[in-house]
């Protein structure tokens, strides 16, 4: 993860190596512990695990593919746009986002070697914006706040799987189906 924040134009400069949560006021936009946990996922690894050289060259990559395609991240390095501004206006600035593109990340990897980076432009379709609440109200968002609930992970793991046209494991897809016919109650 420490190679990875100089590695990564994205977390360069915008990572917290000392605190797990960013203030409202901070300049950074991640924390080397959400990095730490999302790239743990995404490589499928254990913390007793070690990364190889290739393992880690991959993280790299695709984090940096990741950011290509996440224009505010952009912003954010060129300071243009303020992290704070990301972190109260979108979805895509909190560790949920991250944790949940490391789980379908791999997953992504996994079925399509060849051709991941051209499906990781599809998160520049998604209207990140957290008052999209038809998106992201009871799947990243409870009452309009982040929730890092194992659910709404799982239920942001699942639209990221959606959007890469991956398909999801029987227990994903009882989870989608609860969520889709508790939205329509509502």
């Amino acid at each position: 993860s420490r190679n990875l924040i100089v590695e990564v134009p994205y977390f360069k400069g915008l990572t917290d190596t000392e605190k797990t949560a960013i203030s409202n006021r901070s300049i950074k936009l991640f924390t080397l512990s959400t990095i730490y946990q999302a790239t743990q996922t995404l490589l499928k690894k254990s913390k007793k695990d070690k990364v190889t050289q290739a393992e880690g060259r991959l993280a790299a990559e695709f984090w940096t593919e990741v950011g290509k395609n996440i224009p505010e991240w952009e912003l954010a390095r060129q300071r243009k746009v303020s992290s704070a501004e990301l972190r109260k206006n979108t979805i895509h600035a909190h560790g949920l986002a991250l944790h949940a593109l490391g789980i379908a990340g791999n997953t992504l990897i996994a079925s399509h070697p060849k051709d991941w980076k051209n499906r990781l432009v599809q998160l520049r379709e998604l209207d990140w914006s957290r008052t999209n609440s038809r998106l992201w109200e009871g799947r990243a968002l409870i009452g309009g706040r982040v929730s890092k609930a194992l659910t709404n992970l799982s239920l942001t793991v699942n639209l990221f799987k959606q959007l890469f046209n991956l398909q999801l494991s029987p227990e994903e897809a009882k989870l989608e189906a609860a969520f889709a016919g508790h939205k329509k109650s509502t």
